[in-house]
């Protein structure tokens, strides 16, 4: 229970930081065309401040000053791993198709931020990358004992 009001601790404090240093945005007009996804999506083409969207910051922040981003991301994680594994913990072969399905989730993310322009986001595919290793391996491990445990003994 400690470890997760922890990692909540952690993501609520590095979402407001990334967010706040996210909100360099506005100043930045160049940017508009590259970081305002959402608000792009949201009102087509950006033209005023006010069409910024506070999910845009996240992204900016994630491109150009991503340690507050990345721990976001690692805590938010870690609270997905905390719960599956409470919840789970007597069922081995179905938190080993969530560790499965996290670790192709975290591949295909990795996949996303490929090859980006910015550190950023390369910090960003290296996390996504180990991460979905790590959870595959976690996977296989778990369905190998899932499987042992499961065998008939002659």
């Amino acid at each position: 229970m400690i470890q997760f009001v922890l990692s909540i601790l952690v993501f609520l404090f590095s979402t407001f930081s990334a967010w706040y240093e996210g909100s360099e945005l506005r100043d930045t007009q160049w940017e508009w065309k590259y970081s305002a996804i959402f608000s792009t999506w949201k009102h087509g083409a950006v033209t005023n401040v006010s069409d910024i969207s506070g999910l845009d910051h996240f992204i900016y922040a994630a491109k150009f000053k991503p340690v507050f981003p990345i721990l976001m991301t690692i805590s938010l994680l870690y609270m997905l791993v905390l719960i599956a594994t409470w919840l789970l913990k007597n069922q081995t072969n179905k938190l080993s198709l969530f560790f499965g399905i996290l670790g192709l989730t975290l591949f295909l993310a990795s996949s996303l931020t490929f090859r980006s322009p910015t550190m950023g986001l390369e910090w960003f595919t290296w996390l996504f990358l180990l991460a979905g290793m790590s959870s595959s391996i976690v996977a296989v491990m778990l369905r190998i004992k899932f499987t042992s445990n499961n065998q008939e003994v002659y």
